[in-house]
């Protein structure tokens, strides 16, 4: 029988957020929708959303990451997720993801009133980050 088990890495710029070799799923959106991947899946390359990536482990057992884009390259054996930016749930700072959430709320309302496209866009990639992290950091101990 093959080996259920395999490692998965997720790294940003600012180093390694994440180790461990012992996972028996991935589940994570990419930009064709949400996926699922296990050990000696066909190898892949794709695109991640911003979202919480789920990993599982044999004894029942999961861990998230809130991970702001990137991409996921697999193996069969390995999975390695290069994040624009990714935390662990006990690393999140709550109240700096609250007012940032405040603040994208407040950014998307003034690009609409000045019909702002571009202000629009990216104060919207910030809520989404925001959520993602206040989504994320209520994972903990789940």
């Amino acid at each position: 029988m093959a080996d259920s088990k395999f490692k998965v890495t997720i790294i940003t710029p600012d180093g390694t957020v994440y180790d461990n070799d012992n996972a028996t799923m991935v589940i994570m959106n990419t930009a064709g929708g949400q996926m699922g991947i296990m050990a000696n899946h066909v190898p892949l390359v794709a695109a991640l959303e911003i979202s919480t990536v789920r990993i599982k482990h044999d004894e029942g057992t999961a861990e998230v990451a809130a991970v702001n884009g990137g991409i996921i390259q697999f193996d069969g054996h390995q999975a390695l997720i290069a994040a624009d930016s990714a935390e662990m749930p006990e690393e999140i700072d709550v109240q700096r993801a609250e007012a940032a959430k405040k603040r994208s709320e407040s950014e998307i309302e003034k690009a609409k009133r000045e019909h702002n496209q571009d202000d629009l866009a990216r104060a919207e990639v910030h809520l989404k980050r925001a959520i993602n992290r206040l989504n994320t950091s209520k994972l903990l101990n789940k």
